[in-house]
């Protein structure tokens, strides 16, 4: 098989235990987690791509930066807003979070 498809189906399972993730896990957390690693996912396809076809290195390369400071700037986000979120309701449990108080 080739390499580049290989790569490629890497991606794809990172991509399907994202979105697995994303559909099973009860806390804000766990769905961030799982956000972070279809965005790996995207990552490694576009490394790899770059890589194993003539396209260019350093184009992949930056795209693929973009992507990281993508994931971190939405971490952050993310992050500070769950701590808004557990202070004020006490919990990160889904569930519990987009219930609509009386």
């Amino acid at each position: 098989m080739n390499p580049l498809v290989l790569f490629h189906l890497a991606a794809l399972v990172l991509l399907a235990l994202g979105l697995f993730g994303i559909t099973s896990r009860k806390t804000l957390v766990g769905m961030l987690i799982s956000v972070e690693l279809m965005l790996n996912g995207a990552g490694l396809a576009l490394v790899a791509s770059a890589r194993l076809t003539p396209a260019s290195d350093e184009l992949g390369q930056l795209g693929t930066l973009l992507i990281m400071g993508l994931a971190a700037a939405e971490a952050t986000l993310v992050l500070a807003i769950i701590l808004v979120v557990a202070k004020r309701l006490g919990t990160t449990l889904s569930a519990k979070v987009s219930s609509l108080r009386g």
